[in-house]
């Protein structure tokens, strides 16, 4: 089935892509960031075409989205775990931020780039392998931006677009292999 498929090569691919140091995970980012500004208009294009939405307002859409990118530069920091000495009677504590492994987002239609974009660059900053699927009725925006990010430098199995309806929610949510799921729903 084409979901295990695509969550095998996740799998192996975050085995990979948890071993890259943060910051060069980062200036994958920032190879996307600028691709997603060069790309803007055509992205708002897709969504003027699938969604209906007005060039302006789905300009908003992909810019609020890139803002997250933005934010997802500073990883190295964000990455940054916690200590403190001495927290109890000769007991010290430690936390530390590890990728999870495997992650899907789900996407709704109302917002086609802007969810995709608050959940690819911190997935993918993190360390995670995703699994998007975007929603059934506008899937196009969600996909050029996959296409971008591969351009990037994403490796392949890292980023994935599982395509679908309630059944692939279902799937997904329900997989072993999956450690986390973000979902935004309209």
């Amino acid at each position: 089935e084409e979901m295990n498929a695509i969550i095998e090569s996740a799998v192996a691919a975050q085995k990979k892509w948890r071993e890259v140091p943060v910051q060069q995970r980062v200036r994958v980012l920032i190879k996307f960031h600028t691709l997603l500004v060069d790309k803007k208009d055509e992205i708002a294009d897709v969504i003027v075409k699938e969604n209906g939405k007005t060039k302006v307002d789905a300009l908003g859409d992909v810019t609020r989205g890139i803002e997250v990118v933005e934010h997802s530069l500073a990883m190295p920091t964000l990455m940054m775990g916690d200590a403190v000495e001495q927290i109890s009677n000769n007991m010290d504590t430690k936390s530390f931020r590890q990728p999870l492994g495997v992650v899907a987002g789900i996407a709704p239609f109302n917002f086609p780039a802007m969810i995709p974009l608050w959940m690819i660059p911190l997935a993918v900053g993190t360390g995670n392998a995703l699994v998007l699927k975007p929603s059934e009725k506008v899937p196009g925006a969600a996909q050029l931006i996959v296409k971008l990010a591969t351009e990037a430098g994403v490796p392949g199995g890292v980023l994935n677009v599982l395509h679908g309806g309630k059944d692939a929610v279902t799937a997904l949510c329900s997989h072993p292999a999956i450690k986390a799921v973000s979902f935004v729903g309209s």
